[in-house]
Order: structure tokens, then sequence, then C-alpha cells
């Protein structure tokens, strides 16, 4: 008698700006087999779209119009996801300063996050997913099997994020003021703060290998499949 599938889980990965979520969302979920769902990758592509139609990212209803008339799809690749805005891919468009800034001020909108979480849920209903974003273990899956919150010292973050995109002088001085910038939207907006879950493992990963971190959060997964 053959045995059972194993249950597929929904895994939450929250956390701040630089804090590493995209990366180990994209390593665990090509290790177990499940799909990756960045949701940050959903506000950037409005954000995008915005900028593309002249709209106001302060403008909540017209932003809320072009979501709902926008077709924004996550198709896995080798190491992260592809994103396509009307059928159009803005994997890397969606990365650069312009759509950063946009993405952080479209999230504000309570409407907005209304519409993204209701997407996001529908994507993961059926588990299988690793979903990061700001407020995935606390509003789009509260009961999420396993939530991870990843943060790090906010220099540490900085630092990283400068490594990364290899900026230097007054480049790097701006990519350090955008993630303190949009840890204070973060952190203080009305709607879904970003905050742990109270049942969600938090990991400070300051001095951390991104090895490290990635075998801390795939024992809390093993033990979860045991259950």
């Amino acid at each position: 008698m053959s045995e059972p599938p194993a249950r597929k889980l929904i895994i939450a990965i929250d956390g701040p700006a630089g804090a590493g979520k995209s990366t180990i969302a994209s390593r665990l979920a090509r290790k177990l087999g499940y799909a990756n769902l960045e949701s940050g990758a959903m506000y950037r592509a409005l954000a995008l779209r915005a900028i593309l139609t002249d709209t106001s990212f302060d403008d909540e209803d017209t932003l809320v119009n072009l979501a709902r008339n926008s077709r924004i799809q996550l198709e896995p690749a080798a190491t992260a996801n592809r994103v396509l805005l009307n059928g159009q891919d803005v994997t890397q468009r969606i990365r650069e300063t312009d759509v950063t800034e946009g993405a952080s001020r479209v999230s504000v909108h309570p409407e907005v996050r209304a519409w993204m979480v209701a997407r996001q849920q529908e994507m993961g209903a059926n588990g299988g997913v690793v979903m990061e974003g700001r407020d995935i273990g606390t509003k789009v899956f509260p009961n999420a099997d396993v939530k991870i919150f990843l943060d790090a010292d906010p220099v540490v973050r900085e630092q990283r994020r400068m490594q990364q995109q290899n900026l230097r002088g007054a480049a790097a001085e701006a990519s350090a003021a955008e993630i303190r910038q949009r840890d204070q939207r973060d952190r203080t907006r009305a709607t879904s703060p970003l905050v742990p879950a109270t049942d969600a493992l938090i990991l400070d990963s300051s001095s951390m290998s991104e090895d490290q971190v990635l075998e801390r959060v795939e024992e809390v997964v093993r033990e979860k499949l045991k259950i």
C-alpha cells in the first residue's frame, strides 16, 4: 500500500527591506518543489503600471482600478520568478529605484492592499507555497503552517543591499536612506503594519550567513511536516 502524498504547507516569510526574505523564500521553494509567491513583486508591478499611466501614487481609487484592470503574473524561473505585467516581462524593470519607491507608496493604501491580499490568498489557497512579504503571516495567511519573521540590524541590511547592488558613494547613501524610509512607512502604516505574527519564529540574521538562515528555516519546516 503506497503512502499518501506529503501534505503541502503554506509557509509565510515576513520582514523588513533588506532582511533577505526574497533569497531565502526562493531557495526554500526550490528545495521543497513549492511555488514562490513574492508579494512585493505584485506591488512593484502595480507601481510600474502607475508610472506608465502617469497615475499618482497617492490616488487610491485610480490605483485600485489599475490593479483590477492589470494582469500580474509570477512565473517560476531557474533562480527567481519572472514577473509579467499584461503579458510583458518586467522582471528587471520593477527592481529599479523609481519602482521600488513607488511600490512602498502604493502599498500604504487600504483598498490596494485588500485587492492584493485577495489575489494572494487565491494563489496560495491550495498550499505548496512559500510566500514572502510584510503581512503574510498576519494578514494574508494568518493560519499559515509555518511563519518566519526574518529581521536584521538596519545597518547590516543597508550594507547587504549596497553589496548586492554594488553601490558606492551617493548611490549607496540613497539606497540606505530608501531602506530607512521604507522601514518607517511599513512599520507605521494604518493597514497591516510590519509586525511579527504572534506565533512567528523571529530570526535575526544580522550575524548569520544565508545558508545558516536557510538551514534554520528548513528545520522548522521539517518539524511541521512530521505532524
